[in-house]
């Protein structure tokens, strides 16, 4: 098993900026590739950005430039670096791990943009 945790939410004003971090603990070795969904109320769950093991970094047409995925294999943590912050990124913020079989999610974080 994987166990997720999220930390990092919180509020910001339009413009401003905010660090996520997800920390992985369980049968880390087996993950492929970690990532973020987030969810706006009301609406679908919707997919930001991913980071394979090697590095590889992809991202949501939405958030590609403005957000980034990194990752610190000593500290087992990815991070979702959140600069230029709209009213649009207001969501809940989820963290994934992909393995072989079924992948695993953590807790959310809430993050709310005021304009």
């Amino acid at each position: 098993q994987v166990q997720l945790v999220e930390s990092g939410g919180g509020l910001v004003q339009a413009g401003g900026s905010l660090r996520l971090s997800c920390a992985a603990s369980g049968i880390i070795s087996r993950i492929n590739a970690m990532g973020w969904y987030r969810q706006p109320p009301g609406k679908q769950r919707e997919w930001v950005g991913s980071i394979t093991s090697s590095g590889t970094t992809n991202y949501a047409a939405s958030v590609k430039g403005r957000f980034t995925i990194s990752r610190d294999n000593a500290k087992n943590t990815v991070y979702l670096q959140m600069n230029g912050l709209k009213p649009d990124d207001t969501a809940v913020y989820i963290c994934y791990a992909s393995l072989p079989g079924p992948g695993y999610w953590g807790q959310g974080t809430q993050v709310t943009v005021s304009s």
